[in-house]
This record gives structure tokens, C-alpha cells and sequence, in this order.
């Protein structure tokens, strides 16, 4: 099985780095859009020492891949070298295949569909367990000796590689660039949730015992029974809470407001679960309050 998973991420892992380069080769370049990152610097330097994009990002990841490897240990390399070396290669492949590059038409949809496609190889990289290598590398390292949290550098960085870019580009393209990164770190987010998200619902009812074996029975989830006391009479009156998928929600409530019209409901959307019947198998013939 580990085998299986090893293959699987490194296929997910490249065809990520292809989406990755796809959205740099089709829609940023073409267009002269500034982005942060490996390439903005690669842009950089193309424009002030005319260094091509792809060498400079080859050595630039071989430099970052071997100090974070220094640095940070053989796991981080392990999880790094395949886009080091195959990002830059694929940017390459691409680079000549000059109908790929879309120009002439509308920029604001070019900017979206490169900064999403952008955000997505760098979201499914991530959830790999791996590391786009590059710009990844120096807020690790960052966060290892001074302990700035990763987002935080990795916000300060994109918007130095964007002010570097500022000498040789006019003030749509900083907003263009602008537009890139936001774009890119909603959709990264997106991408890391993607499929994670779960419902968390609270049950305030009289009837606490039927809705709670009703979780249990009909819809196949744990529930756990938390102390809880009314604010005006001080009734003892346990919560239910379980956690649910998101289809499941309207049956749940059409379930609880049959039993109890008068039942309270807390909804809230949790960002990820893990545990038994999400992250971990379930066993089935548990039923008996099960813990969430």
C-alpha cells in the first residue's frame, strides 16, 4: 500500500509541476504578466541581465534544494527533488511550443486562469507532502533560525519580487501582479481544504437521546454528548454534537426538526476533520456513542 501511495504522489507531483508550468508558459508570459516566486525572479533577471528563465530557474532551484538539503535534512530532500529538477525542464519543454502561448485576448482572463492554474500545481504539491523547491525554501529556513511564520515571509518575499520588477513594468502590470499572487494563495488555500471540509453541528433538544441514536443508526456517524446547562431555568440538558459531511446536512435537519420542532441547531463549517469515518477507516459494528 505504501508503494502504491509512493507512486501515486509522485505522479500527482508532476502532473502539478506540468499545470504549474502550463499556467506560467499559456498565460504570464505571453502577456508580460510579473509574478512572485522562482519565476518572478527569473523575469527579473531576464529583463536586467537577459539570463534565460529556464537556466536561471534551474540553478536557482539546484542553489535553494541544496542549502534547504544542508539545512534541513534528508526528508526535505526527498520530498523536494522532483521539482527542483522536473519544474525546469518541463518550463522548457513547454517554452518551445510556441501554440500554447495565448495572447490578444482578454488579460483579466488570462491573469485568472494562470494565477488559478499557478495555485493548484503548488496546492496539490503541498498536499503531496512535498515542496515546489525554489521560493519555498528560503521561509523554511527563515522559520527555522528566527521563527517568522512561512506565510508571513512567503507574502514579504512575493512582494519584494514584484517592487523588482517595478523598474521595467507599468502600473497595470503591478496591479496585474498583484491580482496573480492574491489569486494564487486563495486558490493554494482552496486546493489544501479541497475535499476536507466538514459540517459541525451542535443539538440543543429535550428529545437528546432519539436525535442522538438517530445520528448513529440512520446516518452512520459518531456523536459525542457534551455537559450543558439551560441559561434561564438551569436544566441539566446534554448537547449533541457530530460532525457530518455537507450532503448530509438537510437530512439531519429535516430529522431533528421532526422529532423536535423546538430543537436549537448550531451549524458551522469546520476547515478539516480527521479521525475514524473521515480520515481513518471506519469499523464497522461500532455504534454504541462513538466519539467523534
Amino acid at each position: 500500500m505504501k508503494q502504491k501511495n509512493w507512486i501515486r504522489d509522485v505522479a500527482l507531483i508532476l502532473a502539478a509541476n506540468t499545470i504549474y508550468a502550463l499556467g506560467v508558459v499559456m498565460f504570464l508570459l505571453p502577456n508580460g504578466f510579473i509574478m512572485g516566486g522562482t519565476t518572478g525572479l527569473a523575469l527579473a533577471a531576464k529583463n536586467y541581465f537577459n539570463i534565460p528563465i529556464t537556466g536561471f530557474v534551474t540553478v536557482f532551484n539546484i542553489g535553494m534544494f541544496l542549502l534547504g538539503a544542508g539545512i534541513l535534512g534528508k526528508k526535505f530532500a526527498m520530498t523536494t527533488i522532483l521539482s527542483t529538477f522536473y519544474y525546469p525542464f518541463i518550463l522548457g519543454v513547454l517554452q518551445n511550443i510556441p501554440e500554447l502561448a495565448q495572447t490578444g485576448g482578454d488579460k483579466m482572463l488570462f491573469a485568472v486562469l494562470g494565477g488559478g492554474m499557478i495555485g493548484i500545481g503548488i496546492g496539490i504539491v503541498i498536499r503531496c507532502g512535498a515542496s515546489t523547491g525554489g521560493m519555498d525554501i528560503p521561509p523554511l529556513l527563515i522559520r527555522r533560525f528566527f521563527g517568522v511564520p512561512v506565510s508571513l515571509t512567503m507574502y514579504a518575499l512575493d512582494v519584494a519580487i514584484l517592487l523588482l520588477q517595478a523598474s521595467f513594468s507599468d502600473r497595470i502590470q503591478i496591479l496585474y501582479g498583484i491580482l496573480l499572487v492574491l489569486l494564487y494563495t486563495i486558490v493554494l488555500e482552496e486546493v489544501l481544504i479541497m475535499g476536507e471540509s466538514k459540517t459541525q453541528v451542535k443539538v440543543i433538544s429535550t428529545k437528546y437521546e432519539e436525535i442522538n441514536e438517530m445520528i448513529i443508526r440512520d446516518l452512520d456517524r459518531g456523536s459525542t454528548l457534551l455537559h450543558g446547562e439551560t441559561g434561564f431555568l438551569r436544566e441539566e440538558r446534554p448537547v449533541v454534537l457530530t460532525v457530518i459531511s455537507n450532503r448530509e446536512l438537510p437530512k439531519l435537519s429535516r430529522a431533528v426538526q421532526e422529532m423536535d420542532p423546538e430543537a436549537f441547531l448550531i451549524i458551522s463549517q469546520v476547515k478539516e476533520v480527521r479521525g475514524r469515518g473521515f480520515s481513518l477507516q471506519k469499523m464497522w459494528g461500532e455504534r454504541e456513542n462513538r466519539p467523534l
